[in-house]
Order: structure tokens, then sequence, then C-alpha cells
């Protein structure tokens, strides 16, 4: 069919193997340096490690944790690899975090500006809560520069502590007053506090009222201990992880709701990212159905399907399911993403997958999941 629109990806990725090796020790306040991520050599190549023990992976590595790439092993990931991503990444040309070569990958797929989001479970992995503020601090700065050479093509997400919120709510304030970063996202991880407890509550106000989307990307629930594990379970394991890894944003989207963030907070948008659309409307119907029948003693107003309406986004890379069921999600709460550069995303091909996924679909449906819905999100200039 071949369709020929703008298209925006509302779920990309820049990871800190990616980034200038220098980047974190050369930025930190004295006192943290020696704290810091930072490049060594291994035998299989530079690695991102810090002085505490974490591991972030290879330099220019693979996916968001920087793993070696082994051809065969991922279609997608070699459908990647054979636009020189990884060879290039080897020989120290950082296409991810280039503006001038980033842009170019984009326009490769066909894709005219990406949301971007960051680190924010590499700096978990620190298990250094101080250091791990000042690290995100770094890179929200570096985004934001990474961003103002095209400003028309990259909308920023910022790293924002969730251990801290003396430290989340002075990042807010400080990401705002710098400008160039479209909105912020906070841990989704399953064993943190319930997003409707009343040590979050600043936070939500604090974004309402800087006017940034708080987002919560999708990183899974605990991973098995696969090692332990005979190989053929480990290997499973590790289907049933990857598999079933974003229905646990089911739990955040029920906390926002239930919780009445978005009833104390009506100006607040809330995205949730990279975890498909297809389970939403069973959750939402499920969730009307017990507001109704039990729990209208909750601080809530409307059902809880109209919060969605009024105030949620969802971002998907592909879910025909879910496009089945637009009626019941809503056209203005679903964007589309390539995921670029996940080995589960999309690229070099997301016009094959919006093409066969939506392409039956009226042009101006069409274009409000794949374009309007997030230009208007994160203020991305008109396109005729």
């Amino acid at each position: 069919m071949g369709l020929i629109e703008p298209v925006i990806s509302a779920d990309c990725h820049i990871d800190l193997i990616w980034l200038p090796p220098e980047l974190f020790v050369e930025n930190a306040r004295l006192s943290l340096k020696d704290r810091m991520p930072y490049v060594t050599d291994s035998k299989d190549g530079p690695i991102w490690v810090s002085s505490s023990g974490a591991y972030f992976g290879l330099q220019n590595g693979m996916g968001s944790g920087g793993r070696k790439y082994v051809p065969g092993e991922i279609h997608r990931s070699d459908r990647m690899a054979a636009q020189g991503l990884y060879e290039d990444g080897k020989n120290g040309i950082r296409r991810l975090t280039d503006p001038e070569l980033r842009v170019k990958d984009q326009d490769l797929d066909g894709v005219r500006g990406e949301v971007l989001y960051g680190i924010l479970g590499a700096a978990a992995r620190l298990e250094d809560p101080q250091a791990a503020s000042e690290m995100m601090r770094i890179y929200n700065e570096w985004l934001a520069d990474f961003c103002s050479h095209y400003p028309d093509r990259f909308a920023g997400i910022a790293s924002i502590p969730g251990h801290d919120m003396a430290s989340a709510l002075a990042e807010i304030k400080r990401v705002a007053k710098r400008g160039l970063i479209e909105g912020i996202e906070v841990p989704s991880t399953t064993d943190a506090k319930p997003l409707y407890h009343e040590d979050w509550a600043p936070l939500w106000s604090a974004a309402s009222d800087a006017g940034l989307p708080v987002h919560f990307h999708t990183i899974g629930g605990p991973k098995p201990d696969f090692e332990s594990m005979a190989p053929l379970d480990s290997r499973r394991a590790f289907a049933v992880f990857i598999t079933g890894f974003q229905l646990n944003m089911a739990q955040k989207l029920m906390e926002v709701i239930y919780g009445g963030l978005l009833e104390a907070n009506p100006d607040l948008i809330v995205v949730i990212g990279e975890s498909g659309i297809g389970w939403i409307p069973y959750l939402l119907e499920h969730m009307d159905l017990e507001w109704e029948d039990q729990f209208k003693d909750l601080t809530l107003t409307m059902k809880p399907s109209e919060y969605w309406r009024r105030q949620c986004r969802a971002t998907y890379q592909s879910d025909p399911v879910g496009i089945r069921l637009l009626d019941l999600l809503g056209e203005e709460n679903v964007m589309w993403g390539s995921d670029f550069p996940h080995p589960d995303g999309v690229w070099p091909d997301s016009h094959v997958f919006i093409d066969r996924e939506l392409g039956d679909l009226p042009s101006t449906t069409r274009r409000k999941i794949v374009h309007d819905n997030a230009a208007t999100l994160y203020g991305f200039p008109p396109c005729l």
C-alpha cells in the first residue's frame, strides 16, 4: 500500500552504552566522580561499569543492556546489523547519540520525529541513590543539548529519581526551567511504593504544574535467575519473561486511576510506554465493573475508563489486536512507536508494520496514531 503520511515515533531510546564515554565522570561533582559509570577494557571489548561493581554492557552494544550482537539469534537485530549499526558502534561511530547521524537513521526509516526515553533503568543498577541522582542530572542536561540540535525532530524525556523526593522535585523544576525537555519518566519497578502512596503526591503536583507529561516505561517484573536453571528451563523462563513483561504495567495504570492521582491533578497526562494496547480495554472494563460494584468509596468522581480517556496515553510498536479495539481505547489515546534501537523494535521496517496494521483504517484515524497525537502532546511542529 505504501503509506506516505508523516510519522512520529512516540517510543525511542537513548541508552547509556551509546553515550560519550567520559560524560558522567567529567560532569559529576568532585565528591561523586569516582562513583560514576565509566568505560574500561574487557576481553569482549570496551564495557561500561562502575567502581561499585555495576555492569551496564558493551560500549555501543545491542539493546539497553549492551549485549553482544550474535548473527542469527534475533531477527530484528539482524535487520539493524544489516544497516551497519553495530559495526559502526564497534568502530566508535555513535550513530545513536550523534544528532546528525541519528536523524539520518530516522530518515532511513521514514520517521520525522522521535520521543526519547533515557537511562532510568541503568541508573537503578548503580544501587547508589546519591550517585544515581547525579547521573540522571548529567544525562538530562546532555539530553537537552542533544535535542537542541533538532528541536523539531527530538522530544526528550528526562529521567527522574524515585528514591529521593527532594531530588526528584529539584530535577523536575530544573529541567522545566532549562527547556527542550517534553516530559519526565519516573520508576516503574514492581517493588516501589504504590503510586498512590502519599510520598509520591508532590511529584504528581510538580509535574502537572510544570506541564510535563509523566511516563512509565515498561521494564518488566523481577528477573528470574536464569543461570541457576537447566538450559531448557532457562530458555523457557526467558520466553515467559520476555513475552509477558509488558503486562506488569497494568498495576501502574490501576494505581494511577484507583489512587486518585488523575482526580487530584486533572491537567496531568500519564503515558504508559512500550506496553502494548490490546490488554487495556479489558482492564478498563473490569475496573469500571469493580468500581461500580464495590469501590465507589474511592476518591473518584468518574468511571475509571473516563480518566483513561481524559488523561492517559499508551504507546505500542506492533499490536494488531489492540488496533481492532480502537473504539474502546480511543483514537486520541494511542501512539505508535518504533522502539528504536532495541531488538524488539521495528526499525528500519517501520512503514512495513504501519502499512500492515493500520493500512485499512481511515486516513484521519491512522494519522492520529502515527503522528497527530504525539505531535500535540510533545509540541512537534505541525506537518501538512
